[in-house]
C-alpha cells in the first residue's frame, strides 16, 4: 500500500500540517536538532513567545519576533502547491495546520484552517485596524496604531486559547475525512494534536523524520521530508 494508492481511492482528504511542512521552504521548525528551541537565549523562546510576555515585555517581544517570526521571503514548497492542486480538483477537503507563515494560501489553498493564526494578520488591540506582516516587518520597536493602540500579530501565543470557530471547522473537517494525512508535526503542541482523534475515516497515514506518539495507529507511516513526498503524488 503507497500513498499514491490510498489517494487515488480517496475522496475527502483532510490534511493535518505542522512546521515539519515548511523547512523546505527554509523556516526552522521548533523542536528538531536545529530547531528554534534547542537555539541558547538568555530567555527561552517559549517564554518570549507568551501572551504574559507580549504585554510585559513588548519590545523584547517584537525584536525576537521580527527576527525569527517573520520569515516573509519564503516561498511554497511542493507540499503546499500539491495540496492546493488536490484542493482544486475536488480530492482535499481542507487544510489544518498549525503553522503560521501563510504558505498553503501562497499556494493557493483556500480552505485552510489555521489553528495558531497567521503572522499575516496583525490588529491594533484599541480600535481593531488591520496591518500588514510587511508593516510590522518595517517598524521600528513597538509598532502603534495611527490610534496610538498597540499593534499585535493575530498569533496565538502561549497563554491564549486557540479561536473557537477555526477549531469547530477543523476537526468537522476531520471528522468528514475518509484519508488523514499528517505530516511534520511531532504531534506534542496541544490542544491542536488532539484533534486528530476527531477522525473516522478509513485510512490514516503519517509523513515525518522522527516518530510521534500516532505511529501505531496508522495505515501507512512514511519518514520523509514532506516536499519530497507530495513532489512524487499524481492528482
Amino acid at each position: 500500500m503507497t500513498l499514491q494508492d490510498l489517494v487515488d481511492r480517496s475522496e475527502r482528504i483532510v490534511f493535518f500540517g505542522g512546521a515539519g511542512v515548511s523547512t523546505e521552504s527554509g523556516i526552522p521548525d521548533f523542536r528538531s536538532e536545529d530547531g528554534l528551541y534547542r537555539m541558547k537565549y538568555a530567555v527561552p523562546p517559549e517564554t518570549m513567545l507568551s501572551a504574559d510576555w507580549f504585554y510585559r515585555h513588548t519590545a523584547q517581544f517584537y525584536d525576537f519576533y521580527r527576527d525569527k517570526m517573520l520569515p516573509l521571503w519564503a516561498k511554497p514548497n511542493a507540499a503546499h502547491y500539491k495540496l492546493a492542486e488536490m484542493e482544486e480538483k475536488g480530492k482535499l477537503l481542507a487544510v489544518v495546520t498549525q503553522n503560521i507563515d501563510g504558505l498553503h494560501q501562497a499556494a493557493g489553498s483556500k480552505r485552510v484552517y489555521e489553528l495558531h493564526g497567521s503572522v499575516h494578520r496583525n490588529y491594533c488591540t484599541r480600535c481593531r485596524r488591520a496591518y500588514s506582516a510587511q508593516f510590522i516587518a518595517e517598524s521600528e520597536g513597538i509598532p502603534r496604531c495611527a490610534c496610538g493602540g498597540l499593534i499585535k500579530p493575530d498569533v496565538v501565543l502561549y497563554g491564549e486559547q486557540l479561536d473557537g470557530e477555526t477549531v469547530e471547522g477543523a476537526v468537522r473537517a476531520i471528522g468528514e475525512a475518509d484519508l488523514l494525512i499528517v505530516a511534520g508535526t511531532s504531534l506534542s503542541v496541544y490542544p491542536a494534536a488532539g484533534f486528530v482523534n476527531a477522525f473516522r475515516g478509513d485510512k490514516l497515514v503519517l509523513i515525518n523524520r522522527a516518530a510521534t506518539p500516532l505511529d501505531a495507529s496508522c495505515d501507512l507511516v512514511l519518514r520523509e521530508n514532506v516536499g519530497e513526498v507530495f513532489s512524487k503524488l499524481r492528482v
